[in-house]
């Protein structure tokens, strides 16, 4: 028996992306600037951690003093990140910042964290985007493996555990867990 052919049913067009509304803010040229640091001793064990906040300056990223970047941390736009002081970012977290990413004083980022501030949106043929800023108040941890989606902002003190997605703000002082859903 034969399977029947599948149909479109979502009348999605991807072909029709256009990306309206999402600035890059930088030129080609910075783009491709970056990402050949980013790839070729950002990302690099033998590159020494206190090297990667400067790299980061130079490319128009606002960092703080006593900031510890590990190797395996990818960012996306460092024009987009602005990271006050005494921030740790472990190993191989993700800052997909299409829009700005705001990290305040004493904020922990662990190991393979993803802070991603893009989206699309779902109901639209074309898949456009559906970006938003991503905050990290004062003192929060946003732990192992653990994803704080676009338009969210994790309150003072507040704990992204261990595997959580945050889909919504977490308010200060509290523990969002793998289990929450919120």
């Amino acid at each position: 028996m034969s399977a029947a052919p599948q149909t479109r049913t979502t009348g999605r067009r991807l072909r029709g992306f256009t990306g309206a509304g999402y600035d890059k803010g930088r030129g080609p040229l910075v783009q491709a600037a970056w990402f050949a640091v980013l790839h070729l001793c950002f990302v690099k064990w033998w590159l020494p951690p206190r090297l990667r906040p400067a790299l980061l300056r130079l490319f128009g990223a606002r960092v703080g003093a006593r900031v510890l970047v590990r190797h395996g941390v990818r960012i996306h736009w460092p024009w987009k990140l602005d990271v006050g002081d005494d921030v740790w970012i472990g190993e191989d977290a993700w800052i997909l910042n299409l829009e700005p990413v705001t990290v305040e004083h004493d904020v922990c980022i662990s190991q393979g964290a993803l802070l991603c501030t893009g989206s699309h949106r779902r109901h639209s043929p074309t898949f456009e985007f559906d970006n938003a800023p991503v905050h990290l108040r004062a003192g929060c941890w946003v732990a192992a493996r653990a994803v704080v989606l676009r338009g969210v902002t994790v309150g003072s003190c507040a704990v992204v555990g261990a595997g959580a997605v945050a889909r919504q703000d977490v308010p200060a002082g509290t523990l969002l867990t793998a289990g929450d859903g919120r």
